[in-house]
């Protein structure tokens, strides 16, 4: 996977993912087969967006056509004042900019009943910030009989390849694996997935729990211990059994997958002993999918925000030591590209391949039937 010869072409990424906790953005110019990062900047959503967000994913909401519409509004306003910001810290203007790479928020992916809908109001977002924005890049893949998802393996084999092969393991909300062949073997498919819930289930039991957003630090679920028993029964989902390519999301693994799981947790169960439970079915979750189907894989990298909670990674580590090859477990700062970066770098390059006219998608990754052009352009004039 190579940047196509073309002139400079300069895209920021908007991510904001299944956490619902706010937006990414990240400034990237593309050059000669190179790719360099000018700036970043986030924002966390309010409160009010954020709840509004999970009823319209959750689909238990009144009215949700008029709540769809007024969310997509909110968003593309707080995207575009994301846009303002990582414009002030690279120092630059919208007329500098070639196109904006708007992910939009998932509020529903269905790509088994042929749909997935992601909100932003991407011409709004446009018309703010004077800036083309490319949109809706999961519905060509789903069109072409794929998942929709993961999109990012295919920036992460241009970004990220190495010398030994490599595994990249994105910890967000939903937890995805790209497994990257060494360099020296070109011909050996780039594959990736999801491999099930990572932060989701952790942040919606720390909320109840805490009060907190998020297991800051690991604070939680550091001071508790894995149940075994009570992991077990979780692996046990049908998800897991699930042969790849495959996707999933909140319908899913949603607040009553976690009520389910917790009418299994024994007596006396901790808090702490729930959250570290939940901690370690990510971890094992994907060692056990790259036992499967990444056995050669030598290194693992990590990014989006579960690769800043300290137990996690120590659980990641322990089980992958355990069941793979893996020796070596870090985050992709080592790399080059600061954990909460990749995924909005990645739709920063997902939209200089829309604006080249070249594929984003990979048909290893999302089982779609070719190579397709993702994306929908809305144009700021």
């Amino acid at each position: 996977m190579t940047v196509p010869a073309h002139p400079p072409i300069t895209t920021i990424g908007l991510m904001s993912g299944t956490s619902l906790d706010g937006v990414d953005a990240v400034l990237v110019r593309f050059e000669a087969g190179r790719m360099q990062q000018l700036g970043r900047a986030s924002l966390a959503f309010t409160p009010e967006l954020r709840s509004a967000l999970l009823t319209l994913a959750r689909g238990n909401g009144a009215d949700e056509i008029e709540s769809m519409g007024d969310a997509g509004v909110e968003l593309a306003r707080i995207y575009a004042e994301a846009v303002h910001r990582v414009l002030a810290d690279a120092r630059m203007t919208a007329g500098e900019v070639d196109a904006v790479g708007m992910h939009g928020q998932t509020i529903r992916h269905r790509p088994e009943r042929g749909f997935t809908i992601q909100i932003g109001n991407a011409a709004l977002l446009a018309e703010l910030t004077g800036i083309d924005v490319v949109a809706d890049f999961r519905s060509r893949d789903v069109a072409a009989g794929g998942e929709g998802a993961p999109l990012v393996p295919a920036f992460h084999a241009e970004a990220f390849r190495g010398t030994e092969p490599r595994i990249i393991l994105n910890i967000g909300g939903i937890a995805n694996a790209s497994f990257l062949p060494a360099q020296a073997d070109p011909d050996a498919p780039v594959s990736g997935y999801d491999t099930g819930p990572g932060n989701m289930l952790l942040d919606a039991w720390v909320r109840r729990t805490t009060g907190e957003a998020f297991d800051r630090d690991g604070r939680l679920s550091g001071a508790g211990r894995v149940m075994p028993e009570l992991l077990e029964a979780a692996l046990r989902d049908p998800y897991f059994s699930r042969k790849p390519p495959k996707s999933t999301g909140r319908e899913h693994f949603s607040e009553a997958w976690l009520d389910r799981f917790l009418e299994s947790a024994p007596p006396g169960a901790r808090a702490s002993d729930i959250a570290r439970t939940l901690a370690a079915l990510t971890a094992e979750a994907a060692a056990r999918e790259a036992e499967r189907t990444m056995p050669s894989a030598e290194s693992l990298f990590v990014c989006g925000g579960g690769s800043l909670n300290p137990v996690l990674m120590a659980e990641l580590e322990s089980r992958f030591a355990a069941r793979t090859a893996v020796r070596r477990v870090d985050a992709t700062t080592a790399l080059g590209i600061a954990p909460m970066d990749v995924e909005g770098a990645a739709f920063a390059w997902l939209a200089m391949r829309f604006l080249a006219g070249e594929p984003g998608n990979l048909p290893s990754a999302t089982k779609a039937k070719g190579r397709r052009i993702l994306g929908a352009l809305y144009p700021a004039r």
